[in-house]
């Protein structure tokens, strides 16, 4: 490396390629800093993880609505076709019941039926805990 004297034994290196490992080695550390600052701001982290919760609960009160939706129109055709059937088995008993009357019979169901609505409420709650949670831990 050195001598008793002190000078080099190797080439001194060229200033130019010096004065460019200094850019590069700040522009790393520059990076660096960023992401530990970004790691240190604990409020928008909190804000991050608020709005990935949200996401997460509208997607899944949207799948419930659509679950829903889904068990509804099931339901309305197992109505007509148990109908159907008791229509054959009774006769003219069923037939004098009108399409109207299957449809409030369908209608009366699904409003006894309130778990689809009840699972988008409770999800309404958690998230409106969470971010009552997380604001008071700000303060």
């Amino acid at each position: 490396m050195s001598d008793k004297n002190g000078s080099s034994s190797a080439a001194k290196p060229d200033p130019a390629a010096l004065r460019a490992e200094i850019a590069q080695t700040r522009a790393d550390l520059g990076e660096t800093v960023q992401a530990l600052a970004a790691k240190a701001d604990v409020k928008a982290r909190a804000k991050d993880q608020v709005e990935q919760t949200k996401q997460k609960v509208k997607a899944q009160a949207s799948e419930a609505v659509n679950n829903a939706k889904g068990a509804a129109v099931a339901a309305t055709e197992k109505v007509r076709a148990a109908a159907g059937q008791a229509r054959g088995a009774v006769g003219g008993a069923v037939e004098s019941a009108t399409e109207d009357d299957r449809v409030r019979e369908v209608k009366t169901r699904v409003r006894e039926n309130q778990v689809p609505v009840a699972a988008v409420f409770a999800g309404v709650c958690a998230l409106v805990g969470i971010i009552l949670i997380l604001r008071g831990r700000r303060r």
